[in-house]
């Protein structure tokens, strides 16, 4: 399968949250936030993480990311999956 179509959505057990020019991703766990495994985006990374709606395939995302940073096709995609890999690996999005 094109992994740009695939369809990713959000653990709906993290937290997204900007915090000063941070963004950070929190595991809640019964109602409490998992201080010991809070992760850290760069700006890219949370601009994937915003756009991931359950509803766009990667390839619309890659599409939003060339239209709205100055990177190739080439270079998004990269990124895209690079970053979505590291999402995955905390389990904080799953393929639909």
């Amino acid at each position: 399968m094109d992994i740009l179509a695939k369809v990713y959505r959000k653990n709906d057990s993290i937290v997204f949250r900007k915090i000063g020019d941070e963004f950070v991703l929190v595991p809640i766990r019964k109602n409490v936030g998992d201080l010991d495994s809070i992760y850290t985006l760069n700006e890219t990374a949370a601009r994937i993480w915003e756009l991931i709606d359950g509803n766009r395939s990667l390839r619309e995302i890659k599409l939003a990311m060339v239209r709205e940073y100055d990177v190739t096709p080439a270079e998004a995609e990269e990124d895209l999956v690079e970053h979505l890999r590291q999402l995955e690996a905390v389990k904080a999005v799953f393929a639909r």
